[in-house]
């Protein structure tokens, strides 16, 4: 049979319009639909800024070279254009049509300034005057004065100005819009509970006072670059030099996408053209805003409207951490601890990591870090606890995307403080979550470990769901320091008996388990797999599953974004994505074996960027009664029908049939972690 396979990037466009269908969903409460407009915003922000850059990148070197599902570059940048097209269209048909009225309805009003009022438009003026005026620099462009470097993903504001003597053609000008004042101005008085008016409209009302003259027209637009670069990591010594430039490089990025307003003035698209080297292609009409991220940023957020939000509860705090007990006590007791986020804490994670700082008998910490909170309490503890003569290793990943300049600043603090700081691996990003404690206990050294799907981010780990295991095992502790030693060191690898590691091992011991899963099959015992990921594209991975299902295992896959997988001709194979609340963000791997089911957790996707090109950590559960607590969760997702998608053999995702009994396992999760978790009942939400 031949193989079949879909797209990443359309496969990523689909997951976007899971994304922002949230924004509509009943389910969910009028301020909590809003911060799914903003979501598909910065999604596709992202989306364009490295996939559709990449692929700019690769068209303009003449590559034809053939993705997953045989386009090339010209062929997926066509494709992917028209599907973002519909997809924008639906958004704003979302936001014009059915969000807005519904804040109306509710007292929250996103005013024009031809709607406000006398008292209004006085107040608005004086603020314009006193905080806004003071900010605005206009830019004119003529010979004289070249054309400025535009910041990306910014709003400016492009004029056309009267000639100064008659019979000289119009004037161009632009004008950024500050990017430290909200978006939303409120405004004090008038209709409804909240009034507001976006602060591009209320520079373009009083455009003459920046100007000096009445504009013959201003309107705004907003470009986007590509931000994605090769760079050489092959040199860790050079990779923040490396790092370094290329931030700087990003500044000047090809423009991938300009967005304008749909009744754009020909005059300034034409001059916008001629400066900016666009294409038609990549000119986006906006029938509204230019930059829906204020409903994240502010609406969502406006004081005295809790009616409006998801009602708020307590992450749940095992009993073991309320003991009168050290928690290197608690951990050798227990043994293993599981952490389910961000219906678990996640202070117990930063009270293991503050202990270990001031404890005497703590020798060394090692710890890996990707993506770190802005004022982060886990750097804070590896700072005190190399001043306290803690000896502090810390792999810090400073090609961690977007995040480079933030990992930057963290590795000078560091340093300073007295830890050892090593950037990054040559050749492969390290995306493992591990953190290794070495601990002086009755004359013999003890390991502490932490290992987790998610990052060390105490902002996220209140976001994302992951799990992670707090460990005293002594055989993956010293797993624990043989990774370390692998990735710091550069001798011959060291051997781990229980925690997998790519680039090398988790694809392979993958493959065996779903092996031994078709020989089960083969012998008539119990199979069957289930894999929870954000992302299925490793081509070979996707062979597999092929390979696998055939052989008579049920298969069913949990992806959250862009999965390349077909389901024509595979009977046994099944997937679904969840989109809800929070973000799915667990990777776990489970597997029947005959009935004594193995349960993997991971750092690592399904995608060949995980498996072959970075260090990543899959790790087992051995204890039985974590195992059985991750194997109901899957079950939860399974049961899923009200934020879970399925996919079809015709390549499109549909909602899970909303029928008795309701599931909806984010809001199940809460409830087993807070009983006193007021949230509406599944379906009452209207």
């Amino acid at each position: 049979m031949k193989k079949h396979y879909f797209n990443r990037e359309l496969s990523w466009i689909r997951f976007n319009r899971r994304v922002l269908e949230e924004a509509v969903n009943p389910d969910n409460p009028l301020l909590e639909q809003g911060k799914f407009l903003s979501i598909c915003e910065s999604n596709l922000d992202e989306f364009f800024m490295v996939r559709v850059g990449s692929l700019e990148r690769d068209l303009t070197a003449g590559s034809k070279d053939r993705d997953i599902a045989g386009m090339t570059p010209n062929e997926q940048l066509t494709r992917i254009h028209m599907a973002v097209r519909k997809q924008v269209a639906r958004q704003y048909e979302i936001y014009n049509q059915i969000y807005t009225p519904h804040l109306r309805a509710a007292g929250i009003y996103l005013l024009k300034t031809k709607e406000l009022d006398n008292a209004q438009s006085d107040w608005a003026e004086e603020y314009f005057n006193k905080e806004v005026a003071p900010l605005l620099t206009p830019y004119a462009i003529d010979p004289r004065r070249p054309f400025p470097l535009l910041a990306p993903r910014c709003l400016h504001l492009a004029a056309l100005l009267p000639p100064r003597n008659a019979g000289q053609p119009l004037r161009f000008a632009l004008l950024p819009v500050p990017q430290n004042l909200d978006s939303v101005i409120a405004l004090p008085e008038g209709d409804g509970r909240f009034r507001g008016i976006l602060l591009e409209d209320l520079i373009i009302a009083n455009a003459q006072k920046v100007f000096g003259c009445r504009p013959v027209i201003c309107q705004p637009f907003r470009i986007t670059r590509n931000q994605d670069f090769y760079y050489n990591d092959s040199n860790a010594q050079a990779l923040i030099i490396e790092m370094r430039k290329n931030l700087k490089r990003r500044k000047f990025g090809r423009i991938v996408r300009l967005e304008i307003p749909e009744k754009f003035d020909n005059r300034l698209l034409l001059q916008l053209k001629k400066y900016l080297g666009v294409n038609a292609r990549a000119i986006f009409y906006i029938p509204g805003p230019i930059n829906l991220n204020f409903f994240m940023k502010q609406i969502s957020g406006l004081e005295g409207f809790d009616d409006l939000r998801f009602p708020p509860y307590q992450p749940r705090v095992d009993e073991c951490f309320k003991e009168d007990k050290s928690i290197f006590e608690v951990i050798k007791e227990k043994q293993n601890i599981f952490l389910h986020h961000p219906y678990d804490s996640f202070e117990p994670v930063l009270k293991l990591l503050d202990t270990a700082a001031e404890d005497p008998d703590v020798l060394a910490i090692k710890q890996t870090l990707y993506r770190v909170s802005g004022k982060s309490p886990v750097v804070a503890a590896l700072e005190r606890a190399a001043r306290n003569g803690k000896q502090v290793t810390v792999l810090i990943e400073v090609r961690a995307r977007f995040d480079e300049e933030n990992n930057i600043n963290w590795c000078t603090t560091l340093e300073k403080a007295g830890c050892h700081v090593i950037y990054g691996v040559p050749n492969y990003k390290c995306h493992s979550k591990i953190t290794l404690i070495i601990r002086r206990e009755g004359g013999t050294l003890s390991r502490y470990v932490h290992l987790g799907t998610g990052n060390y981010n105490d902002v996220t780990a209140r976001l994302y769901t992951d799990m992670a295991l707090l460990t005293a095992d002594p055989v993956i502790g010293l797993d624990a320091s043989a990774f370390f030693n692998n990735v710091t060191g550069f001798g011959d690898a060291q051997p781990m008996n229980k925690l997998v590691a790519s680039p090398d091992d988790i694809r392979d011991r993958l493959f065996d388990l779903m092996h031994d899963e078709v020989k089960a099959a083969e012998d008539e015992e119990p199979c069957g797999i289930i894999m929870k990921a954000n992302g299925l594209t490793d081509k070979k991975m996707i062979n597999a599953i092929y390979r696998t299902a055939d052989k008579g295992v049920p298969i069913t896959l949990i992806v959250r974004g862009p999965c390349c997988l077909d389901l024509k001709g595979h009977p046994n194979i099944h997937v679904r994505s969840i989109v809800g609340r929070f973000l799915e963000h667990a990777r776990v791997y489970c597997f029947t074996h005959r009935g004594e089911p193995v349960v993997y957790l991971s750092s690592a996707d399904l995608m060949t960027r995980n498996l072959d090109k970075r260090v990543e950590l899959m790790f087992p559960i051995e204890d039985l009664e974590i195992s059985a607590r991750i194997q109901q969760e899957l079950r939860f997702e399974l049961e899923d029908n009200m934020k879970a998608w399925e996919l079809r053999k015709n390549g499109s995702y549909y909602r899970a049939e909303k029928k008795p009994p309701y599931m909806n396992a984010q809001e199940q999760d809460i409830r087993l972690a807070d009983p006193l978790y007021s949230g509406t009942q599944e379906g009452d939400i209207q």
